[in-house]
């Protein structure tokens, strides 16, 4: 059979990201919507404001799903945000 069934592999690493979004991100619903991504893929973390009106946190779980977040994170982001960097 061999099918390329989407199970993880032992081998498969966990990983541990601290990040930090820039932009318009505070009041745009950007921490509600990254909780929601990162329940999706499986991830577990936290994310705040901070005083200098960027969104941090950290992410935690399989190295490819934390990737797919980081992604999400640099380029996607809540309807409202613009993401300067990440």
């Amino acid at each position: 059979g061999g099918g390329g069934g989407a199970a993880m592999a032992d081998g498969e690493g966990l990983v541990s990201v601290d990040y930090e979004v820039h932009g318009k991100v505070q009041g745009v619903f950007f921490r509600k919507y990254t909780q929601g991504e990162a329940k999706k893929l499986g991830l577990v973390g936290w994310v705040q404001n901070t005083s200098h009106g960027t969104v941090q946190g950290q992410i935690q779980g399989p190295t490819a799903r934390v990737r797919e977040l980081q992604e999400w994170l640099r380029k996607i982001g809540s309807p409202q945000s613009r993401i300067s960097r990440a």
